[in-house]
């Protein structure tokens, strides 16, 4: 079955079928990054967090409303990580570019909406979880109290 994408002009029409195919299937819940932090939080015994809690500004994708704890969980190239070599795609690089500048600018209002409720905001980073995801959950651990 040939399936048809339908456009909604937020991005420009891929060269390749392939790509927009590929783009189609990435998620914005539940992400291989967030089941790792998951998991993690889970094997330190840490439990009773919601994901994508609406009440909360921005919806933090792991959340303890009573404590007022966010966590967010970011994808690298999604979210222009600091930490790890980031690449802008070789086609549509201005496209690419200010899209990367406005899922930033997006984090920085969130975090900064949630900061204003007095909640305590962690942000983890998809390449530092590959690397240590016990050192991450630990972070999560100390912000928890």
């Amino acid at each position: 079955m040939v399936r048809k994408y339908l456009r909604d002009g937020r991005a420009p029409i891929p060269k390749d079928a392939r790509t927009s195919a590929v783009m189609s299937r990435i998620r914005s819940k539940d992400t291989g990054p967030e089941r790792i932090m998951r998991s993690a939080l889970s094997a330190k015994g840490i439990k009773g967090y919601r994901l994508n809690w609406k009440k909360a500004p921005g919806r933090p994708d792991i959340a303890w409303p009573g404590r007022k704890v966010a966590v967010f969980v970011h994808g690298c190239f999604w979210h222009a990580c600091p930490y790890c070599k980031r690449y802008t795609p070789k086609s549509n690089r201005t496209w690419w570019k200010n899209k990367l500048a406005v899922n930033q600018a997006r984090d920085r209002r969130k975090l900064k909406e949630l900061k204003a409720e007095g909640w305590k905001v962690l942000t983890v980073w998809e390449c530092r979880l590959k690397k240590n995801a016990a050192r991450e959950a630990a972070r999560v651990i100390r912000i928890l109290g």
